[in-house]
């Protein structure tokens, strides 16, 4: 071979091999900066927007990419690592095994918060490194699955207690089958421990009612003169014999929109506890006032009040504030209950106010509705002596 053709082969021999350390030179540099700046496909990207659950993606170094619409409360933030150590060692596990990984775990809600979520969280790997992550929030479930294992454990505690008594004085009426005197008390106490347990399983099931349905049933136009009318006649005798006095008075002819049996249902209980828990020769006022689009309906009593610790729990069900006085008056620790639950179905709201040994008061707020075709509204009537309502519910509002 002459030295000019040996000189060629060399030469197409070196550029050849420069070709090659260039082209790999360049696919390494192209996979470095495809594993330092992973490519999220398109579809995924297209898929985060319509997820209900939330969705975070990470690179290698669990660095946030890309993350869904419904993943706010999780406090991912693109460009940050993810906070919760739970959820990093999801991913660390799904990118070691290589394998879609599930867990059931508590994490905290977000940066800035303590409150912790019970969820179900999935990790599995998208290539390039990605990491995907699901977030499931099940603590909704959680708090109604408690309450339905609460709610069985309280009622069947509350229905043992009747059941018991009647089942005993059953056995003492027997013993006592020769002596007249004897018979009626223990009649009268078994008629007692009945009507207690009527009302307990009547609760239970208006409750039960409340919470089951999504709508109401026999919605109208509801004259709230007429609602506090029938209210105050279905109590006036307890009134009376309680020595308390039933008082009315604020603006008339005005109107919510919702079911009247269950309204009086709701505002009954609070008149009932309200008599029940005020000393003899006060009195009950029942006030009415429309403001800013809503009718607010107030129940005032001049009891012993509710302390402060009560009072975060005065609405859950069979709570009460003074035992004592729930067993002499009878109370089955539902009646709040149920009233939180009527309002919230009229997209309504119950507050309270109260003190010490200085009486409460209840508020209802129902948006207000328009008066029915021909119903002349009345004005406001200034709040200055209070009438007496009559057992019939004719007197004016003061």
């Amino acid at each position: 071979m002459s030295p000019l053709l040996l000189a060629l082969f060399v030469g197409i021999v070196i550029g050849a091999g420069l070709t090659v350390v260039i082209v790999v030179a360049l696919r390494i540099r192209a996979r470095a900066i495809a594993e330092a700046n992973p490519r999220i496909p398109d579809e995924v990207t297209s898929i985060l927007d319509v997820l209900e659950d939330a969705a975070i993606i990470t690179d290698p170094s669990g660095n946030v990419l890309a993350t869904s619409l419904s993943s706010t409360w999780v406090g991912a933030r693109v460009g940050q690592r993810i906070e919760q150590d739970e959820l990093r060692e999801l991913m660390k596990q799904a990118r070691v095994t290589g394998k879609s990984e599930r867990q059931t775990m508590r994490i905290r809600a977000g940066r800035l918060t303590r409150e912790s979520r019970l969820v179900i969280a999935r990790g599995a790997q998208l290539g390039q490194g990605l990491i995907i992550i699901f977030v499931r929030d099940i603590s909704a479930q959680e708090r109604v699955q408690q309450m339905r294992q609460d709610f069985i454990q309280n009622t069947s505690h509350e229905l043992k207690t009747p059941v018991g008594a009647i089942s005993l004085l059953a056995e003492a009426l027997e013993i006592a089958a020769d002596d007249p005197e004897q018979v009626r008390r223990f009649s009268g106490r078994v008629s007692a421990e009945a009507g207690r347990l009527g009302q307990l399983t009547s609760r239970i099931m208006n409750l039960s009612r409340l919470q089951a349905t999504d709508d109401l049933i026999n919605v109208a136009d509801i004259p709230v003169d007429e609602l506090i009318a029938r209210t105050v006649e279905a109590h006036q005798t307890t009134a009376d014999g309680a020595g308390v006095e039933l008082v009315a008075r604020g603006a008339r002819g005005v109107h919510v929109r919702g079911d009247m049996l269950v309204l009086i249902e709701a505002l009954g209980n609070l008149v009932s506890n309200a008599i029940a828990y005020s000393p003899e020769g006060s009195h009950v006022g029942i006030g009415v006032k429309e403001d800013d689009g809503a009718v607010e309906i107030a129940v005032t009593d001049q009891g012993i009040g509710i302390s402060e610790d009560d009072q975060r729990r005065i609405f859950e069900r069979f709570y009460r504030a003074d035992q004592a006085r729930s067993r002499h008056t009878g109370g089955t620790g539902l009646g709040l209950s149920i009233v939180k639950h009527a309002i919230h179905r009229h997209d309504g709201e119950v507050r309270l106010w109260s003190r010490e040994g200085s009486g409460s008061t209840f508020t209802i707020r129902l948006p207000v509705a328009e008066p029915p075709t021909g119903t002349i509204k009345m004005k406001k009537t200034k709040i200055g002596r209070a009438a007496k309502l009559s057992a019939q519910g004719e007197e004016d509002f003061a």
